[in-house]
């Protein structure tokens, strides 16, 4: 039996899904199966994936129902212990799967772990995670005894550098399907995992979030997106501060989003359990800007980024 099932759910990825793969392929740890569950594409993902030649790829088929869905469903197929997670577009380093192997040995107790990871804006412009943990520094690997507290920037969890156990992953009823788009599936399972048991992390970056990659769900317009369901999570906020300032962090961020889509009823739901203390003095004035100088204020935000500088209200 294979050690790790890298499960990637694949729809309209026919530019990317080649790089992805050959990222694992060439993964210096060689015990793994990769589980591609194409999600009822009509590009030529399929044909890409087809015309890879290798005993460890297994693909599936499917009608088009969504990454959560797509997802669940490869990991019922798969057969390894752990679970590694990796989107169409994304790309590991080849010591990925070296360094969670090396986490699960060090941490056997551990039930969910990831890897420090960097976003790729485009192709010239590279930026690592942001993340208060970094100044452990450069190769610490260890177990994180506050999550929300070194998620308030960027997520320890980020899809494309976490792995699970499988057994865990099915004790926390995987991603929940209701949400929909990129609108918070994997936030909402991390917050989840996060609240069972502590995350195992390595500082090492060995992975990269293509931003920059082909029909990305993260770009479908807000108002068809379906949303995490943040006041879930409020009552276990009391006695938790950090985690009332994550919840507090992703209103906030899912405010903007609907204000700047002119839905302002959703916008003002956000702001209802939403401590306004929580925010920083930055954040505090975006949410009372108007809607078309906050999309003036992405546009050039996305400016920046093509002259190598990241912008954050963070």
């Amino acid at each position: 039996m294979s050690k790790f099932s890298v499960v990637i759910p694949l729809f309209n990825k026919e530019k990317d899904v080649l790089r992805t793969i050959h990222s694992v392929l060439n993964q210096t740890f060689s015990n793994f199966e990769i589980i591609i569950i194409d999600d009822g594409s009509t590009d030529k993902s399929k044909f890409v994936v087809n015309n890879i030649k290798d005993d460890r790829i297994n693909l599936f088929a499917k009608k088009n129902e969504g990454v959560s869905i797509a997802r669940n469903f490869g990991i019922t197929n798969a057969s390894s212990k752990f679970i590694a997670f990796l989107d169409a577009d994304d790309y590991w380093y080849p010591d990925h799967l070296e360094k969670l192997d090396s986490l699960t040995n060090l941490f056997p107790n551990g039930k969910w772990f990831a890897t420090a990871y960097e976003k790729k804006y485009h192709e010239n412009f590279t930026s690592p995670m942001n993340s208060s943990i970094l100044k452990n520094g450069n190769d610490w690997n260890g177990i994180v005894n506050n999550y929300f507290e070194n998620s308030l920037i960027d997520c320890l969890a980020w899809t494309s550098a976490v792995c699970m156990r499988k057994d865990f992953f099915l004790s926390l009823n995987g991603f929940d399907t209701k949400i929909t788009h990129g609108a918070g599936e994997d936030t909402d399972l991390w917050l989840r995992a996060a609240l069972s048991s502590k995350l195992i992390f390595s500082t090492k970056i060995t992975a990269t979030h293509n931003l920059d990659g082909s029909n990305r769900i993260s770009n479908t317009p807000t108002l068809k997106r379906s949303y995490m369901d943040l006041d879930q999570y409020e009552v276990l906020s009391k006695d938790n501060e950090q985690l009332k300032i994550y919840l507090d962090l992703n209103r906030y961020s899912f405010a903007i989003q609907h204000k700047m889509s002119n839905d302002l009823t959703s916008y003002k739901k956000y702001l209802k359990d939403l401590n306004i203390n929580n925010l920083n003095s930055k954040q505090q004035f975006l949410l009372k800007q108007p809607r078309l100088l906050l999309i003036s204020l992405i546009r050039v935000k996305g400016l920046f980024e093509r002259f190598g500088m990241r912008l954050s209200s963070f």
